[in-house]
């Protein structure tokens, strides 16, 4: 039988749906599964959206340009104004989601065998996107006890090496909440002209922010123009991440070119999210208040309700809609199968998705889960709940494995 690529063999699978179909055998045994693991807002796509397909007036559903209809980048462009940052419809590529953006951003800026600096856990696709490029991934850790803030400006020094091309961060950051200051930003504003690297930043999450807390955009680093490289979508803040609308965010217009040939080889991102989509940058603030105070909401119930749990760490986290959190157990990739598999409460299980997928390092965050709180207060509640029984009962599961 004909073998696949050793690519395909290297690519990761997800962390966040690998135990899909150990949760889809739990549901065929009649139980519910609170999904803690994915990054799937529940708050309603706004009507906006729907309205503008219901009256949509056209014979022909075509191809867009390769990067994008041109009012659906002005737009955006607007929306990106009206928060403080100054670009236009033309620093703007259009893509398929916030993850074609990366692939593509990636594949422009780095060739194979070039290295890509990356705070560890990160976003578990970022591994998945530099596999397929043949780029390698130069983790720096983070630690939980430090609620996972940047790593000092020597670690990233000690890193780099004549192969580094980029650093790349996610903020605020998937998977662990944690919102980079403008005073750490500056840090790696500082590392990136000393060095002559690129700054790609994940900005996806930039509304969801607590506590008071304020944004800055790495768009906004003096003397960046050339170096910094912004991914986004409207998936997580219009919570419709089926559209499938990203973008590539960048002054520099030979990244842009570049991003634009790996566009046309796929010849278009989606049309019909673009114009459904465009209207919904008309939201004002009322909208984003009332998102931002009903995930404020849930993250104070998860944080405050799991750091109540015996041997359980949690810290708060400043933004997004994730936390990742320490657990009593050696191993999340076994103990999040068995919550599948073998344990239920009041007919119900969760499903979480094992931190070691976050990470690059082998053996780093074995003890620890990413949770999306994504779930309705009630919901987040009972869950919380199951996750406490489970491990009750899995640390006497455990218990009596060592001892036979």
């Amino acid at each position: 039988m004909p073998k696949v690529s050793v690519k395909g063999q290297q690519m990761p699978a997800s962390p966040i749906r690998k135990l899909v179909p150990y949760s889809d055998a739990a549901k065929k045994r009649g139980l519910k599964v609170y999904h803690l693991n994915i990054g799937q807002p529940d708050l309603e796509t706004p009507p906006q959206f729907w309205n503008k397909l219901k009256n949509l007036d056209t014979k022909v559903l075509e191809y867009c340009p390769s990067n994008g209809i041109e009012s659906y980048r002005k737009k955006f462009a607007q929306y990106y104004n009206n928060i403080g940052i100054a670009v236009d419809a033309s620093d703007f590529m259009i893509t398929e989601g916030a993850s074609e953006a990366l692939s593509f951003g990636m594949l422009s800026c780095l060739d194979e065998d070039d290295e890509i600096i990356i705070p560890e856990p990160m976003y578990a696709n970022y591994i998945g996107f530099a596999t397929v490029g043949k780029i390698k991934v130069k983790p720096i850790p983070t630690s939980i006890e430090s609620s996972f803030a940047l790593p000092p400006i020597e670690d990233f020094e000690k890193a780099i090496t004549a192969k580094t091309k980029a650093i790349l961060i996610c903020n605020p950051n998937n998977p662990t909440g944690y919102l980079y200051s403008k005073e750490e930003l500056l840090v790696l504003r500082e590392i990136c002209l000393k060095h002559d690297l690129f700054l790609f930043v994940d900005e996806v999450y930039r509304e969801f922010l607590y506590g008071g807390n304020s944004f800055f955009s790495a768009l906004n680093l003096e003397g960046m123009q050339n170096h910094v490289v912004v991914f986004d979508s409207i998936s997580k803040r219009f919570s419709a991440c089926g559209a499938r609308i990203g973008a590539i965010v960048t002054r520099n217009k030979e990244v842009l070119a570049s991003a634009l040939k790996f566009g046309q080889a796929r010849l278009s991102p989606n049309s019909l999210g673009q114009i459904a989509g465009e209207d919904l940058f008309d939201l004002g603030k009322e909208y984003y208040d009332g998102i931002i105070a009903e995930y404020q909401k849930r993250r104070n119930i998860l944080v405050d309700s799991l750091n109540k749990i015996p041997g359980v760490v949690c810290p708060n986290p400043g933004g997004a809609f994730y936390a990742v959190a320490s657990l009593p157990v050696k191993d999340t990739d076994v103990f999040c199968q068995w919550m599948l598999e073998n344990f239920s409460y009041e007919n119900s299980t969760v499903m979480m998705a094992p931190a070691s997928g976050f990470y690059s390092t082998e053996g780093s965050g074995k003890n620890q889960v990413r949770i999306a709180y994504v779930l309705n207060t009630e919901d987040l509640k009972a869950a919380v709940k199951c996750l406490e029984e489970g491990l009750k009962e899995y640390a006497l599961v455990d218990a009596t494995a060592l001892v036979n």
